[in-house]
Parts: C-alpha cells; structure tokens; sequence
C-alpha cells in the first residue's frame, strides 16, 4: 500500500462509517415510534382498563412517561405512522431482533433487487399519471416495506402521514428515495403540487428528471438537526440551532437583565421548541411569572419589524394556552422585542385575555416599554 492508498482508505472509511451513523439514527428512531404507535393502538383495543382513559389517553401517557420528545404531540404522531404504515411490521421487528444481526449480507444484497422494483413502481406511477385523479384510493401500487424502512427518515414520514391519498403517499416516497430528498425538498415538493403537475404532464418523466436534478439532498448535519432526532439523542436546542452571534448575545443578556429586575420572573426554558400540526418552533425565551401567575414567552427578532412576528407570537401564546397551562394558571403573555438598526419596538401579546383587572396589573408587574428599549439600545451600542 502507497501513501495515496492509504489517504484514499482513511477518507473513505470515515465517508462510509459517517453516513452510517446518520441511517443508524434514522432507523433507531423510526423503529421507537412505529413500535410507540403499534402499542397506543394495542391498548386501545385490548387495554383491560382503557375505558378509563379514552380520549384522553395520549395526554394521561404523555404525563405519565415523562420522556423529553415524547409529548402528546408526537404520540398522536407515533400512532397516526402506525396506522398509515402496518406494513413495517417485519422490517421493525427484524431490524431489532439481535438474531438477525447475520442476515446484514443478504438484506443488503437484496436491497439492489429491490431498488430495480421501486424504478418499475415508479414508472407505473408516472405512465398513468395523466389518470391520477381518476386513480382509487385503495390503489394496489405501494413502496416495498423493506425500501421504506431503510431509506425513509421518520422525520420525513411525519410529512408523508399528512397525505391521505396512497398513490400520492407513494409517489412522493419514491421520489424520496430516488433523489435522497431532504426533508425540506419533500416539502418543497408537496406544497408545489408536484404530484400534481406530474398528472397534467405529457411528459411526467422530464418533469421528474428536472425535479430530481434541482432536488436538495439529505445532509448527516440536517439528519443530526433534525428536532426529532436531537430530542431522540438527548441534546439540547442550544446544541443543534444555528443563531447569529448578535442574536445569541442578546438572549443571553436579555435573561440575566430580567431575572435581576426582581419583576417576579423564574426563568424556564431558552429555545423553548414545540411542535404545532408537524413543523417545530422554537420561542426564544420562557418564563413563570410568579405574581401573576403565568407564562411569559419573549420572542426577540434583530431584524425589522413584520405583522407575521405578531402572529407567530400568538401562535405561541395559543399553543401554551392549550398544552401547557395547569390549574390556577392565567392566560400566558408574550413579549416581543425588535431592534433595527438603532430603532426599537417593544410590544406586549395578550392572546385572548378579556380580563381587564388581569391587564391592569400585568402591566404594572411587567417591565415597562421604557426599561426593555433602554436595554435593546445599550445592548447594540
């Protein structure tokens, strides 16, 4: 072995071993939330004391396990993936079952057997495209079970679940695995109606051949990112969101210049992420207010003023309201903050409250206009 050799080794044992750390990631935690799902519905249907729970049975197991990730949001999730994808069952199973570690070799071999009958599904899909919306729902054309599970990401299923027409479903997973789509590309693609624009094309098999070129590939930093997969692994917001260093400073400031007010602020959480349908947000900054009695959710945006800053904050203000609020709390109040370039807007969300006396008083137990803008104009100086 020569030197170029050995360097040419080295690289590509790092190249292969490192893409092998992100399909293990993948894989790991689609096999937890199929099994998540496959046991919720289990005990729906034979739970001996499921009667006891019944609607409110996601949120009594959510309380109940108390595994970061695994909130209610995520377990209708688990359980919508489990009813939409049953097929994985043999796939889960044998991907776990430390008996079958042997057959690697042989499932490997037959992944290539199997990717020349995705190309021939795919075909069939795009050679009656221009019938799509004549297609039945039960359509018999479906992405083998063992392709799924080995090149679909559950982060990227969390989308396909959204669908609810199977041809489509399956169209958009065979393109997933034909062009390694990012899970940004796929909804890129789905939003653009590409399903679609292929049924009205003379020529769907152009249209997909440009689509796959300008296609955004997955990436091991965005599959590490992924908010599904940082939870999974145990890391922290802070540890995978990518902010300017402005930004960051400002939030850092931004707490410490808070909690030393003595306004009755108790800190709970910075990059707060929460998952509203399937997209996760993150709120800047999280209080417990302890005079009020509520929520304090601070968003902070260096950059100029926009309307979608207001709504994204009462997106937020909703969303607590409905998740995270516990007996004897108030209604949750927001705080948005903006600075650009030397001017400055401060403004308060009340969400839905009507209660004027509450409203009164919040605005004297909460730093005044006057004191966040001194703090944004010091900060930038």
């Amino acid at each position: 072995m020569d030197f170029l050799q050995l360097s040419t080794q080295i690289s590509r044992t790092h190249n292969v071993l490192q893409q092998s750390v992100g399909h293990a990631i993948n894989k790991h935690l689609t096999a937890r939330n199929w099994l998540i799902g496959y046991y919720i519905v289990e005990y729906e249907q034979k739970g001996e004391d499921r009667a006891k729970y019944g609607d409110k049975l996601i949120l009594s197991l959510a309380k109940s396990i108390h595994i970061r990730g695994l909130g209610v949001t995520v377990l209708n999730i688990c359980r919508q993936f489990y009813c939409t994808y049953p097929c994985l069952n043999t796939e889960v199973v044998s991907y776990l079952c430390p008996i079958l570690q042997s057959a690697t070799e042989e499932l490997q071999n037959s992944d290539s057997k199997q990717f020349n009958l995705i190309t021939d599904k795919r075909q069939s899909i795009l050679r009656s495209a221009t019938e799509i919306s004549n297609v039945a729902q039960n359509s018999s054309i479906s992405t083998p079970p063992n392709m799924l599970f080995s090149n679909i990401s559950f982060t990227h299923f969390a989308e396909l679940i959204q669908i609810s027409n199977p041809l489509k479903r399956t169209f958009y997973e065979i393109e997933t695995i034909k062009g390694c789509w990012s899970v940004r590309t796929l909804k890129r693609q789905v939003e653009n109606l590409c399903f679609e624009r292929a049924g009205l094309s003379e020529k769907p098999e152009l249209l997909m051949a440009m689509v796959q070129q300008k296609a955004e590939p997955e990436t091991l930093p965005a599959i590490i990112k992924s908010p599904f997969n940082f939870e999974f692994l145990g890391l922290k917001s802070t540890d995978v969101l990518s902010e300017s260093d402005l930004e960051q400073a400002l939030i850092d400031h931004l707490q410490e210049f808070l909690l030393e007010l003595g306004y009755g602020f108790c800190f709970e959480a910075r990059q707060k992420k929460i998952l509203i349908d399937s997209d996760f947000y993150s709120i800047d900054l999280v209080f417990y207010h302890r005079i009020l009695h509520c929520n304090v959710l601070i968003e902070l945006k260096t950059e100029k003023f926009k309307h979608t800053h207001i709504s994204q904050l009462n997106s937020y203000l909703e969303y607590y309201r409905c998740n995270e609020m516990h007996e004897g709390d108030n209604l949750p109040i927001g705080i948005l903050l903006v600075s650009d370039k030397g001017k400055m807007l401060v403004e308060y969300a009340r969400g839905s409250m009507d209660n004027r006396m509450f409203v009164s008083k919040y605005l004297l137990e909460l730093p005044s206009v006057e004191k966040l803008k001194a703090f944004l104009e010091q900060e930038l100086l």
